[in-house]
């Protein structure tokens, strides 16, 4: 059987895969779009294509902007294909899927990975409770179904989008029991060092500032500089306790919604065996890139927030630029002036992004959790198994796996790696650098036999 080809595989229709696909295709290159998810923008621009008027008024005009980018898309004449699951990729652009029940095979010259950013782990006292979530997931819960918490619930952690959920759940009528902000008063004078950023990116500062307002003038409880967070409840969630201000305080709710940042899903440049780093600002791993995104001598390149957290706009320009230096090394020549324009857009659009990151900074409590807390949720492995197995010998995340299965549920080490591994580097006194991530092979996601038949 002859397998497909093209000049250009997109994996992901978020903002960096739609973009450098409408780039790609304007520069004359064939390009063919994969994504999971069964409608065009990812995560950040979910349903932006059928999305009712009422609920664009409550979601606000940066999700409702999003339509621009998905009719330059649609006009491209890029080959899309929605609910393809991609479970392999090698470095030679040789990218297998999944779709309609069958296994497929593409090929082509460049391959990249727009497969966006995933909501931090949260491990702490009761974060596997029923009736616990991430802010995140929630909001996608807004946007692809309009669904709505009912009774109060509870939002819990750190980040603009803690605020910006908060804000869209009021403009929603969903009754808020409080906000639980776990920035402290120093993390305000450290992101100071960084000030200079957020007066070039003062657009979007004056924009969050103005949601935190908005949030307090709706006279819903904020609770700034909070610690020690844990979900109260034996089978269910019952509400939330956290220190503040040197006193113990509960809330009740039935729901609670965490959150503290977002990082990139690298699980398609691990499995690629490519060099990884520890973002010390960020404080997760970024695959190793040239400035236009490649992983090394491969086909295949990184765009958005899969190559490191900037955003949704940034992220869109970062896929055009690599869509240019595809075309540029396949031969073509780039329009004059086109990437130096997009250049100076990337800029302006992460000036603010070090004041961020230093600002929500999420507290080390609630990054390496205590012996009893859960980490690994699928084989539920606490923190202090793995401890105990540092304490054996264990040096990393994938010698974890022998000691206890830890990581190798359905989920693959999505949603404890990154606490897998500063865990292991704490309790060995090392660097992450030195205790490294899980070894992904394919499938990349849980995929049925009988695809392949």
């Amino acid at each position: 059987m002859n397998t497909e080809t093209t000049d250009l595989i997109v994996i992901g229709s978020g903002p960096a895969g739609m973009a450098a696909a409408a780039e790609a295709r304007a520069l004359g290159m064939s390009v063919c779009v994969l994504d999971e998810q069964g409608a065009i923008g990812g995560q950040i621009y979910r349903r932006i294509e059928d999305t009712p008027e009422a609920l664009q008024m409550i979601l606000g005009k940066d999700y409702a902007a999003g339509s621009a980018l998905a009719d330059e898309f649609r006009r491209s004449g890029a080959d899309y294909r929605p609910g393809a699951t991609v479970w392999n990729l090698s470095g030679d652009g040789v990218v297998d899927y999944v779709a309609d029940g069958a296994s497929r095979t593409i090929s082509a010259t460049n391959v990249l990975i727009a497969t966006g950013a995933m909501e931090r782990p949260f491990p702490i006292p009761g974060w596997t409770l029923p009736g616990v979530m991430g802010a995140g997931a929630a909001q996608i819960m807004l946007k692809g179904a309009d669904a709505r918490p009912s009774g109060p619930i509870v939002l819990a952690g750190c980040g603009p989008l803690l605020y910006l959920l908060a804000w869209q759940y009021l403009r929603a009528g969903v009754q808020l029991a409080g906000l639980v902000d776990t920035t402290p008063f120093s993390a305000y004078v450290a992101a100071l060092g960084k000030i200079q950023g957020a007066v070039r990116g003062r657009k979007d500062l004056i924009k969050g500032l103005g949601l935190v307002s908005q949030v307090r003038l709706a006279r819903v409880p904020v609770y700034s500089g909070a610690k020690s967070l844990e979900i109260l409840g034996r089978d269910m969630a019952e509400g939330i306790r956290f220190q503040h201000k040197g006193k113990s305080r509960e809330m009740a709710a039935g729901l609670v919604l965490l959150h503290q940042g977002v990082v990139p899903n690298t699980q398609l440049s691990w499995s690629l065996r490519a060099p990884h780093g520890w973002d010390a600002g960020q404080l997760c791993w970024t695959p190793v890139t040239d400035e236009a995104g490649r992983l090394g001598q491969t086909a295949v390149y990184v765009a958005g927030d899969s190559r490191g957290i900037v955003g949704a706009i940034a992220s869109a320009v970062q896929g055009r630029l690599a869509a240019l230096a595809m075309h540029e090394r396949s031969g073509g020549r780039e329009p004059p002036g086109r990437r130096a324009g997009l250049e100076r857009q990337f800029a302006r659009h992460v000036s603010l992004r070090p004041f961020l990151d230093r600002l929500y900074r999420p507290l080390d409590e609630h990054r390496i959790p205590a012996d009893y807390v859960i980490v690994c949720r699928c084989e539920e492995v606490t923190a202090g198994d793995l401890r105990s197995y540092v304490d054996l010998g264990c040096l990393g995340p994938n010698q974890a796996k022998s000691f206890g299965r830890c990581g190798m549920g359905p989920c693959q080490g999505r949603l404890c790696g990154l606490t897998v591994t500063e865990v292991i580097a704490a309790a060995r006194k090392v660097a992450p650098e030195q205790v490294g991530y899980y070894r992904i092979r394919p499938p990349i996601k849980p995929i049925h036999l009988g695809s392949f038949s």
